[in-house]
């Protein structure tokens, strides 16, 4: 998005970056420099330069990269060398990133560098702003990076375009870099000492689609409490269970949490009224076990907010300027590790929404001892009614196992033996945003189910929450009756789910953030 389209405030960089200022830039907030910052980057700079010329072997600077650290490099070379580098490691493949995802991974770029520890010109800092604010994007493929020197070929791949040289995005067409920066009004820049190396080592292009996905798997928690308690509700399940009581008894924040909204948007059901004195003791662990489980999802994606929130706020690069203390020192702060365990932990997390969303289908169209039709058809046997939905949740239910398998716990060691043990970061990354497209695409299913089950309760009405959900969905799909493809409505209800439209409307109506 070009920045003067932009209806976001600008964000200035040069104190705490949140997972919520990630996402505005992502979807095209403008970004500005604060002072301090600026200052920072030019004295770090200044001390490259004055160590530059006093020939002392600085790794990256006047040597070689990886295994060739050890080996000189002239000055006159300088510029060569850091280009070299940039071009050398642009050596993705596979489908591009979401230009989404290469937004937000350039502003944690710029936030790191802005830290005064990098030793980037702040001329190159300037540009790395104005690819932001003026709506440039590069190219790059999400294949490449093993997240150990941080993400090596996907930042090489957005470094080529601060020297003029890839593609990138440019109003809706993918252009040569030179002319995109070219139509954006822009200069190249000329890499100095060091640049090449700050701009390719660091962890950010993992952490950015970190970020993004911890902001969408919060959303889909809060639609899973609302699904589920729709559910519940049309299933006759108890309400008992979010009682406050039993759920102290295991203070964890997350469980808590889902308990408290379950009770809210089931106050002053109906439904839930109807069968209060039923004598039925307990109900099948996926609608139980709600504040249980959700609330361990939930605690897990605070875990991973809380890590994604610290990496985008530290500095990754190697070596580091420390110009005050007047030193360079080389260390690891590019290793992947801390971000690759908990998307790991997040893909793992995130699925088990999915999981037991399905179930909870499943039951919903098999529940003739609660007074449903099978499938939630009135006309079993001629109509099959939604019996496939629950096979398409199955599905992505099944490929999110897949998926969740651990990228952190291999390692293939790289650059003849010097980077030894590598995180796999980006792999998990990678797959993340599939498993929150199975996750949503579930939860739409089990929304189908929902409406379909509520609609043989009425005239009882649904609770505040639930009913407003339930108002705010069948607006957008039609209820059930003769058999139809449920795959358009599928789509509908994940789109409810991904607008917040259904989670928005629960809100209103019970006056809390769920």
């Amino acid at each position: 998005m070009h920045h003067e389209q932009s209806s976001y405030p600008r964000i200035e960089i040069g104190g705490r970056l949140t997972l919520e200022s990630i996402e505005a830039v992502a979807d095209g907030a403008p970004i500005v420099l604060s002072s301090a910052a600026r200052k920072r980057v030019a004295s770090a700079h200044a001390f490259v330069e004055e160590r530059f010329r006093s020939g002392e072997p600085i790794y990256g600077v006047t040597t070689g990269f990886g295994r060739l650290a050890n080996v000189p490099v002239e000055p006159d070379d300088t510029e060569r060398l850091q280009l070299n580098l940039v071009r050398s490691h642009a050596a993705g493949t596979g489908p591009l990133l979401e230009r989404r995802v290469v937004r937000a991974a350039g502003l944690l770029r710029v936030n790191a560098l802005a830290a005064g520890h990098s030793g980037v010109h702040p001329r190159t800092l300037d540009l790395l702003v104005e690819l932001l604010n003026r709506g440039v994007t590069p190219c790059v493929p999400s294949q490449g990076s093993v997240g150990a020197s941080g993400d090596l070929a996907p930042l090489a791949h957005m470094t080529l375009t601060l020297v003029g040289e890839g593609e990138a995005w440019y109003r809706g067409e993918r252009l040569s870099s030179s002319v995109a920066l070219e139509r954006a009004g822009l200069q190249p820049v000329r890499l100095g000492p060091k640049e090449g190396l700050a701009l390719v080592n660091g962890t950010q292009v993992m952490t950015a689609v970190a970020a993004l996905g911890v902001m969408r798997s919060q959303r889909l928690a809060a639609s899973a409490d609302v699904i589920g308690a729709m559910s519940l509700e049309a299933f006759l399940g108890s309400d008992r269970v979010f009682d406050r009581r039993i759920n102290e008894l295991r203070p964890h924040a997350g469980q808590a949490r889902v308990a408290e909204n379950l009770r809210a948007v089931l106050a002053g059901s109906e439904i839930v009224e109807s069968h209060r004195e039923c004598g039925r003791v307990q109900d099948p662990y996926s609608y139980r076990c709600i504040p249980v489980v959700h609330g361990a999802v939930r605690d897990a994606i605070e875990h991973t907010r809380s890590v994604v929130e610290t990496e985008a706020n530290s500095v990754t690069d190697n070596p580091l300027v420390f110009a005050d203390d007047g030193v360079f020192l080389s260390g690891g702060n590019f290793h992947g590790e801390p971000v690759a365990l908990v998307l790991d932990f997040l893909k793992l997390a995130i699925g088990e929404l999915a999981s037991i969303s399905e179930r909870r289908l499943y039951l919903l169209l098999n529940a003739e001892e609660r007074d449903l039709p099978l499938f939630l058809t009135g006309r079993s046997g001629v109509q099959s009614g939604l019996m496939i939905v629950q096979y398409t949740a199955a599905a992505l239910v099944n490929e999110n196992k897949v998926l969740a398998w651990p990228a952190s716990v291999d390692s293939i060691p790289t650059s003849a033996g010097q980077e030894d043990h590598v995180s796999m970061g980006m792999t998990a990354a990678n797959v993340l945003p599939r498993v929150l497209d199975n996750v949503e695409g579930a939860l739409a299913c089990e929304l189908l189910g929902a409406l379909a089950a509520t609609d043989f309760r009425r005239p009882l009405r649904s609770g505040g929450g639930t009913q407003a959900a339930y108002d705010v969905a069948r607006r957008e799909i039609a209820a059930l009756g003769e058999d139809r493809s449920p795959a358009p409505d599928i789509e509908r209800a994940r789109s409810l789910i991904a607008s917040g439209s259904l989670t928005n409307a629960a809100e209103k109506a019970v006056g809390i953030a769920l």
